[in-house]
């Protein structure tokens, strides 16, 4: 039996990961859209480190591991070959794929692992060094073992990456050596652990996300119901170990003396007596709004690789916003949206719209604040000439998400206060179920196809049409929110200020 690399690094966060991957591989979850868009990110950062290495040389890996072993032999072998991509060794039941081997003198190598992250982290040390365990005992004499990472200092210039600014290495020779003696006993726990008739019974945990998200996850961790005591907001894992250790599991059982904090008490009251809370203080709060109301949001993408000048790894590229005007209070709203619909640079005709649909007064609403505030702060920064009406902008910037969080529960909130949470809960008749674009992750990636891709004009404007919609939806929820909270505060006003109200 044979174990790769990337099987030894799935069992190191979870022994049971490794073993339905090799024995039950059909009760993974499928790979998403987003999952296969980092998988072809990475490949991208990946022929983009070759660039460091000229004269190197792919090993082709079509006609099966064998061949693929062989052919790398075939490699080191050849003293005119100054660096291997993708070269395969095995050596003791392990297998490794090695992102690139570079040749140096009297016979050594270097051997570097290539990482889209813009750090080297605690798990990549284990895939380095089951690399270089292999190669050492395949009898390479190895210099060197690095991660090669990006920069998130570099300043894309326009034209072509420069690789030699846009990556980082670091020598992790100290640590993997000191990681060796784990290695050996782990892999042997893999080999014994595979060889188990049944997957080994270990319970949920932090593992289950750490690194990674689990292809099995859902196996493991079945949907809990809404009054489950991890859906307390915020609630910490030895408290809900305590909850669990005195046999209780659901928020109607918690009892009044345990120790929670103030919004995790106001939840558990509010599951408990199946009533939504409203604040004595939320007209108040309202009062701070000043008409016209101008409901934002934005849609980014934020690439690997920056495609523009002045942006760095990992910079958001705004594509879209969408802005709901209400001049007075009661009136129907009026809708403005921008959309960049191909490849060119859309941060200047982003900014240029935003300005013409907000006007120079009234309240910006927004749910959660620091992420629009953050990419107006580095389009200030992109486009100076533009800094003063920008920082104008953030200036009028008023946040419902604090609002919501510290004036609002809903027993169907579960513990998360995030737009597609609060939304439902307190608009029913709103929701994201049933969009062709339903969250801000699957935008980028339409977005993506939209000015990237080879869509025919009947696929482009499909995409359009559920960008638009979705984002135009994001907007609308917040004007929807919005009335909700003025009929609960003129509610609590005509009751003598009643904090709950029947669902």
């Amino acid at each position: 039996m044979r174990i790769s690399k990337s099987k030894f690094v799935a069992g190191v966060q979870c022994l049971k990961r490794l073993y339905l991957q090799v024995h039950q591989p059909e009760l993974a979850a499928q790979p998403d859209a987003a999952g296969e868009a980092i998988i072809e990110q990475g490949r991208e950062v990946g022929l983009l480190a070759r660039q460091l290495f000229p004269g190197g040389v792919e090993v082709d890996g079509s006609n099966g591991l064998e061949r693929a072993i062989w052919a790398t032999r075939e490699l080191v072998g050849n003293p005119e070959v100054p660096a291997i991509f993708e070269g395969v060794f095995e050596r003791g039941g392990a297998l490794v794929k090695t992102d690139i081997l570079q040749r140096r003198r009297a016979g050594r190598w270097r051997l570097f692992e290539v990482k889209s992250t813009t750090e080297v982290k605690n798990h990549h040390l284990w895939d380095v060094g089951i690399q270089s365990r292999v190669l050492s005992r395949s009898g390479l004499v190895l210099s060197s073992v690095n991660l090669i990472h990006l920069n998130r200092s570099y300043v894309f210039q326009g034209g072509s990456v420069d690789s030699e600014q846009f990556f980082r290495i670091r020598n992790l020779n100290r640590q993997t050596k000191k990681l060796d003696e784990k290695l050996a006993t782990h892999l042997r726990a893999e080999f014994s652990i595979l060889s188990m008739p049944a997957a080994p019974e270990i319970a949920p945990g932090r593992h289950c996300t750490d690194p990674v998200t689990c292809e099995f996850f859902d196996r493991c961790n079945p949907p809990r119901p809404d009054d489950h005591i991890g859906c307390l907001p915020r609630i910490r894992a030895s408290a809900v170990e305590e909850l669990k250790g005195v046999g209780i599991a659901s928020i109607q059982d918690v009892p009044d003396n345990f120790p929670l904090s103030e919004i995790q008490r106001r939840a558990c009251t509010c599951v408990q007596t199946g009533e939504p809370w409203y604040s004595p203080e939320l007209g108040k709060e309202l009062c701070a709004l000043t008409y016209p109301l101008y409901f934002m949001d934005f849609e980014t993408v934020n690439p690997a690789i920056p495609r523009f000048a002045g942006m760095r790894p990992y910079d958001h590229i705004p594509f879209q916003w969408s802005v709901h005007v209400q001049g007075e209070r009661g009136a129907a709203p009026e809708h403005f949206e921008f959309l960049a619909s191909d490849a060119n640079d859309p941060r200047r005709e982003f900014i240029g719209a935003l300005f013409a649909a907000l006007g120079t007064t009234g309240s910006v609403v927004v749910y959660s604040q620091q992420f629009e505030s953050a990419r107006l702060s580095e389009l200030a920064a992109w486009l100076p000439e533009f800094a003063e009406r920008i920082n104008a902008i953030q200036g009028r910037l008023w946040d419902l998400l604090p609002l919501i969080r510290n004036h609002v529960y809903h027993p169907a909130f579960a513990g998360s206060y995030s737009l597609k949470a609060v939304l439902p809960a307190l608009v029913a008749e709103m929701s994201y179920e049933g969009m062709a674009v339903a969250n801000g992750q699957d935008a980028g990636l339409a977005w993506d196809s939209l000015v990237r891709g080879s869509l025919d004009q009947v696929e482009r404007d499909k995409i359009k049409t559920a960008l638009l919609d979705y984002c135009g939806q994001d907007t609308l929820a917040l004007t929807a929110l919005l009335q909700k909270l003025r009929e609960a505060e003129f509610t609590a006003q005509e009751t003598g200020l009643v904090h709950h109200e029947s669902v």
